[in-house]
């Protein structure tokens, strides 16, 4: 697939990979990371865990809808990769009885433009980047812009809306750097922020992100899709763990769709990426019982769409469509993203 001028995929992500490495910005943002996790007195958690509310919204009278994450998938920006940077931040702090708060500034060492990777100062008209020695000028602004952008994105989601950015005394600009975090969810009809640290214990259904996803430039390198699409297969194994130890986890297009706003290129590409960057795995398909119906569901009872979680059997007692089932690797995330990324995508051409 190409764009409007003529430039494949691949090749638009090959040129943005090779930009961030001549700009060394993996590098640095990756170290970012690694202080936020080391921070003093921070825990060091071995994984980030989100509510699932942030991917499924509860159910209401109408059936189920998607959370938040669906739409932050399709906008431009760095909006999803920016809120999983800010949960990651807040959960590497000292549980607080006291809804988080930022301390970071925007600009500046240790802000939050230092955990931001952009591929910037492209001309699309020229096809080429702007000199280095403006460039280099420039990068640091336009990571500010990005983060800026992105927590005014976050703020425009309604209910759902993820932060809250006060505003300034003059009543007209906002404080960027005091913005607040909403829980993952949004922020409902709540006039206040209510995002306090959740714990695996605490949350059923939880996801479970392994901090490698934040060290080794992962969380910079995924497409909004291909997270989106990791996430749910981590919701799922969350909610299934034996089924997808044994089987793997899946989702039809109806369940896709209306529950976790995934359109169907969105999540075949994601799983496409991740399977090529050795994150996910393909499972064994499952066993069909004799008597022509699907296995037992086990834990199928327990999820929100428990009748769709069997493969389509037609009269004949055939199974009509089967669906591709994934295994989650997380060993994958070990490796740096730059170079598996890097190394895969050029394969692509």
């Amino acid at each position: 697939m190409t764009d409007d001028t003529g430039e494949s995929a691949a090749a638009r992500r090959i040129r943005r990979l090779r930009e961030l490495g001549r700009t060394s910005q993996m590098p640095q943002v990756n170290a970012a990371a690694l202080q936020v996790w080391q921070q003093d007195g921070g825990l060091r958690p071995p994984s980030i865990w989100l509510r699932p509310g942030f991917l499924l919204a509860p159910r209401d009278e109408s059936g189920r809808h998607p959370g938040p994450m669906s739409r932050l998938v399709s906008s431009r920006g760095v909006a999803l990769r920016f809120y999983l940077l800010a949960v990651f931040d807040a959960l590497c702090r000292q549980p607080s009885s006291e809804p988080w708060r930022n301390t970071r500034s925007v600009a500046g060492r240790t802000g939050w433009e230092d955990l931001i990777a952009i591929d910037a100062a492209y001309s699309r008209p020229v096809g080429a980047y702007q000199p280095r020695t403006r460039q280099n000028r420039t990068l640091s602004s336009s990571r500010v812009r990005q983060v800026q952008a992105a927590l005014r994105q976050l703020e425009e989601l309604g209910d759902q809306a993820l932060v809250e950015v006060p505003r300034k005394a003059n009543g007209r600009d906002r404080d960027y750097s005091a913005f607040l975090l909403m829980k993952e969810g949004g922020r409902g009809q709540l006039p206040t922020p209510d995002y306090f640290t959740p714990g695996p214990a605490l949350v059923r259904g939880a996801v479970d992100i392994p901090v490698q996803f934040f060290l080794n430039g992962w969380v910079q390198l995924l497409y909004p899709s291909e997270v989106a699409t990791w996430l749910t297969l981590r919701l799922l194994r969350s909610l299934f763990p034996g089924r997808h130890n044994e089987s793997g986890v899946y989702m039809y297009g109806q369940d896709r769709e209306e529950a976790f706003g995934l359109q169907r290129d969105s999540y075949e590409d994601g799983c496409r990426s991740l399977l090529e960057f050795g994150l996910i795995r393909r499972a064994q398909p499952m066993a069909v019982a004799p008597d022509g119906q699907a296995a037992a569901p086990g834990m199928a009872q327990l999820f929100m769409m428990a009748g769709q979680m069997m493969p389509r059997i037609d009269e004949n007692g055939q199974v009509r469509y089967q669906p591709n089932r994934y295994q989650l690797t997380d060993e994958g995330l070990g490796y740096d993203a730059y170079a598996v990324t890097m190394t895969t995508v050029q394969g692509w051409q």
